[in-house]
């Protein structure tokens, strides 16, 4: 148990941390990942350039309130850990950017108040893959309409209005969400509000040509609050602080900008692993492909072998060659932007990553949307191994099983709290449901799945021999569990 009787409570005043900065970004999300990442470089950038940012942290959605930020005044710490020239390296940093933290549901017009601080550039968001989306339903009039693009429409229309056009008061957008050309998607979705609205031609040439709306890729492994060393480090900050968050020492940030925003982001005065490049589709391809595809795969498959964290999978023999096997063999072969030696590195690198020991990455942790995670990271995979092979690929179609058996919600008895938007859950469960109370078999429910648009935007029953693999891989697992179905693929 951690002493916490003899530490401070973190918050400004025990720190002796006054906030120095303007507020320069605004931040849609504070999960782990943009505390670990995005947070943790503004951060080193306050501190060795002349950026001088804090950022105005905005709950997107409307379950939770950010509490325990609220309680610490933006204030946390970041432990990030790796191996640098063969040695392993700890840094514990206090990360005290943020300065602000908002909820757009309870605090809708502070929300929109905060378009008329002429000091901000910048717009960082992380809604996972499914939050860059658009509803015909959201109305200009909704305090706050529903999807995330809609209020960022709704502020960006505000500042608009309130400089009165100004050129000087666009913004540049660095969208983190693991989507194909996000910042590109992220201003269509902006445009469609835009036509749906109302909003005039005037606001959608200032959007067009005073804002940057940068397609970006983000790298770092972020496990969240370091249970099993917890007390260890927060003995050295001398301070309780519920928002501790771990995270690798590999970081990378590859953005898609015109040269004005690398200009305005000094990251050449710092030793930062950030980019700047002209076309950032083959990086995209190769890290999401692979680290991503990799994390997608495993949570099913690991999870319902009885594998909790991936050092778990990474420490057991069969998870990880499926795991190398699924890379080496389904995915590495189809990205032909790089060499096979270049990929095969790739794939050492990021399975050296996933054995990093003082990482304890929970597998219900990155299990977050699934669904759309498969979409966007295995699926295109999967249909281009078609193309090339004449055949689907049968690592990813097992982990498409153990995704759909994964997403019954229980698994040995034991319930698997999963997390994902309503309508999908919904179907999930009723879909199983019709199987458990005996109103159709695990065939029939397998094709229904497949089939369904809904969920994966095509129909996947027309990859020949795929619904009978999927629900024979299924089977077999009720049977005889996950290890011997592994040992039959």
């Amino acid at each position: 148990m951690i002493d916490t009787l003899s530490m401070e409570r973190l918050n400004r005043t025990t720190a002796n941390s006054p906030v120095h900065h303007p507020e320069r970004v605004l931040q849609f999300g504070a999960g782990n990942f943009l505390r670990a990442f995005s947070n943790w470089m503004i951060d080193i950038l306050n501190r060795k350039t002349d950026f001088d940012g804090n950022v105005i942290v905005v709950k997107p959605t409307q379950g939770g309130d950010y509490t325990a930020l609220r309680i610490q005044d933006g204030l946390f710490h970041a432990v990030i850990d790796g191996i640098e020239d063969g040695h392993m390296v700890s840094e514990i940093s206090l990360i005290t950017c943020i300065s602000k933290i908002i909820h757009a549901y309870d605090q809708w017009e502070t929300f929109l108040a905060t378009a008329e601080q002429p000091e901000i550039r910048f717009i960082i968001s992380n809604t996972t893959e499914a939050g860059i989306a658009y509803s015909d339903k959201d109305s200009f009039l909704d305090n706050p309409p529903s999807e995330f693009p809609a209020k960022l429409t709704r502020w960006l229309y505000h500042r608009f209005l309130h400089f009165e056009g100004d050129g000087d008061k666009g913004c540049i957008l660095l969208p983190c969400e693991l989507i194909e050309n996000n910042g590109n998607v992220l201003l269509q979705n902006i445009l469609k509000y835009v036509t749906l609205w109302n909003l005039g031609a005037d606001f959608q040439t200032w959007l067009d040509t005073n804002n940057f709306f940068c397609n970006t890729l983000v790298d770092r492994i972020v496990s969240g609050y370091p249970q099993d060393r917890a007390q260890d480090i927060l003995t050295r900050t001398g301070f309780q602080d519920s928002l501790l968050v771990a995270g690798e020492l590999y970081h990378s940030w590859i953005i898609e900008a015109p040269p004005i925003v690398k200009k305005e982001l000094p990251i050449s005065k710092t030793d930062l692993n950030v980019q700047f490049v002209e076309n950032l589709t083959p990086f995209r391809k190769l890290k999401v492909h692979i680290l991503n595809g990799a994390h997608t795969a495993m949570v099913p498959v690991g999870y319902i072998a009885g594998l909790y964290t991936v050092k778990d999978c990474m420490d057991d023999k069969m998870v990880f060659n499926f795991i190398r096997g699924l890379l080496l063999e389904e995915i590495g072969p189809t990205l032909e932007d790089f060499s096979k030696d270049q990929v095969e590195n790739y794939i050492d690198t990021v399975l050296d990553r996933f054995k990093n020991p003082t990482l304890k990455h929970f597998l219900l942790s990155i299990s977050l949307n699934s669904i759309s995670k498969f979409k966007t990271r295995l699926l295109p995979v999967f249909e281009a191994y078609c193309t090339q092979q004449g055949t689907f690929p049968k690592h990813i179609a097992f982990s498409l099983a153990c995704l759909i058996r994964f997403y019954k919600g229980e698994f040995g008895g034991k319930e698997i709290a999963l997390n994902d938007d309503k309508d999908t859950l919904l179907f999930f469960k009723n879909e199983w449901n019709t199987v458990t109370y005996g109103n159709g078999t695990l065939p029939e429910m397998v094709h229904t799945i497949l089939s369904n648009r809904n969920i994966f935007n095509k129909d996947l029953t027309r990859y020949n021999g795929l619904a009978d693999y999927v629900a024979h891989v299924i089977f077999n697992i009720e049977q005889n569990g996950v290890k011997n179905s592994l040992q039959k693929l």
